[in-house]
């Protein structure tokens, strides 16, 4: 993001060292600090006394500096000030517009993946997306994003009332086999999306990626979904691209690092395939 204005140059050439110690996430030698951040170890050190009064780093007895008390103060309201859905909320018709789709944000409710939001695109759709609607787990590209972030026990549980329940009028996407659930979550790990092609709805395309927070957790999901001879799946086309920048975007405001390492919450090791490398997701209601 580019902030146009005369700023003070001193703050930003210190801001290089603060940037050097959270991306490389250990304390550092004052020598190595320097290099990563361009400067001198001189003109390090004097950056560095000031961090240390101001609490934004300290030093420990080997003479490491690493990020201090208030910078974490920082980061914690920061991450408390920023709801996922109220972020979402307020930039979709940003992704609406680029694309021409219609866009929606997707939580998981108490009876699997429940549209909460709806901006409609240039495109008219003649189905009826509404909030509160709701999406099969394994059938929808919402609920297929979910399957592969989710605790699995929690998406067998999921998928296990949909399948007691059986296909209903009150769920978009036929109920599918709990088999299919691992060829599916590691396609999505490995590409941080999912996508449906005229399922359940024949002429209706979709594009599902996540958004995660600073732990990790998905939080909800984003959902394009159009005529299926405009909206195309293509992994490197304009529809997937755009909504996996959006999910990126939303996520990084929300302290997200695809680069960190989670063990023990599935899929989010691998940062949703990087997020895709930082992004290089009365008619019938329709999939998602």
């Amino acid at each position: 993001m580019t902030i146009k204005g005369r700023g003070v140059q001193s703050i930003e050439v210190g801001g290089r060292i603060l940037t050097a110690l959270a991306a490389e996430g250990h304390p550092m030698m004052l020598r190595d600090l320097a290099q990563k951040s361009d400067l001198t170890p001189a003109q390090a050190h004097a950056y560095l006394l000031s961090f240390r009064r101001l609490g934004l780093v300290e030093q420990d007895d080997a003479g490491r500096y690493r990020i201090g008390p208030f910078a974490l103060n920082l980061g914690i309201v920061r991450m408390y000030s920023f709801d996922p859905l109220k972020i979402a909320t307020q930039h979709l018709s940003q992704l609406s517009e680029e694309t021409g789709m219609m866009a929606m944000i997707v939580v998981l409710g108490t009876r699997g993946p429940t549209v909460i939001y709806v901006e409609e695109g240039a495109s008219q759709l003649h189905v009826n997306v509404r909030a509160g609607t709701h999406y099969s787990m394994m059938g929808t590209a919402s609920g297929r994003v979910f399957a592969a972030y989710l605790p699995q026990k929690m998406v067998r549980d999921y998928v296990d009332s949909e399948l007691k329940e059986g296909p209903s009028q009150f769920m978009v996407g036929a109920p599918t086999s709990i088999r299919q659930i691992e060829a599916s979550n590691e396609n999505v790990r490995a590409t941080g999306f999912a996508t449906t092609e005229g399922v359940p709805v024949p002429g209706i395309h979709a594009v599902s990626a996540p958004v995660f927070d600073h732990t990790g957790q998905i939080q909800l999901v984003i959902t394009l979904i159009g005529p299926a001879g405009r909206l195309t799946t293509a992994t490197d086309g304009p529809y997937v691209t755009a909504t996996l920048a959006f999910c990126a975007r939303i996520s990084s405001s929300l302290g997200y690092d695809p680069n960190a390492e989670r063990p023990g919450t599935p899929g989010a090791s691998t940062g949703p395939g990087r997020q895709r490398r930082q992004a290089r997701t009365a008619q019938r209601p329709t999939t998602a």
